[in-house]
């Protein structure tokens, strides 16, 4: 990966890092992102799951409600420490971890990824989807839920080599964050040129969720 793309996962970083107090605002506004919520009930979380870049732990609890046991992962400490407060359940065990770098001890049932995948540069996302078929336990699943096309009218897309938006807070700093709004149709068809047997769906508007199982 070039200078430009760590340069940028570093500036997002420091974004996450910066908004972990506010970042919740938005699922308390916003009906469509709690609705969002209740999509994790239709799909088939089970077993021993690794949630990836689980941030303040939106998802955490009910994954853990679902779940053997919910390894919950990020690279940010502030949002990792509203996720702790948040979600006490004996079954969840949080790790601050570099997502492109951590080497799992085991392998998971379910590897789930709320807001992640847009965030991943475009020259890393096939080494993303290798990785997580090398943390699944044969017959596991990816399951993850992000911003389809259509919430890129809410953002501040700016120009580049890499698909970013500018994210403002609310002390008046700026970050660029990598924003790719995956097309669900394209997603679909990009996996399943990996050798990915997946189903990805447009859900609750401007949203997509999806299933994938790895190549065997």
């Amino acid at each position: 990966m070039g200078s430009d793309d760590d340069a940028l996962l570093a500036e997002q970083l420091a974004y996450y890092r910066a908004a972990a107090a506010e970042y919740d605002r938005p699922y308390r506004e916003r009906g469509d992102l709690r609705a969002l919520l209740d999509v994790l009930d239709d799909l088939p979380v089970t077993g021993d799951v690794l949630e990836a870049a689980c941030g303040t732990g939106q998802w955490t609890g009910r994954l853990a409600a679902r779940a053997r046991s919910v390894t919950a992962l990020d690279a940010a400490p502030e949002p990792l420490a509203v996720a702790r407060a948040r979600c006490a359940s004996p079954n969840v065990r949080f790790v601050q971890a570099d997502l492109f770098e951590w080497s799992p001890p085991r392998r998971y049932d379910v590897v789930f990824f709320g807001f992640w995948l847009s965030h991943v540069p475009p020259a890393r996302l096939a080494g993303w989807w290798e990785r997580v078929a090398s943390m699944l336990a044969p017959g596991g699943a990816a399951i993850f839920v992000d911003d389809g096309p259509a919430e890129a009218a809410s953002e501040d897309v700016l120009d580049g080599d890499v698909p970013m938006v500018r994210r403002r807070l609310a002390d008046g700093g700026e970050h660029r964050v990598v924003k790719v709004f995956h097309d669900a149709d394209a997603l679909t068809g990009l996996l399943t040129g990996w050798g990915w047997s997946a189903r990805v769906r447009p859900v609750c508007g401007n949203f997509t969720a999806g299933v994938a199982r790895p190549p065997r």
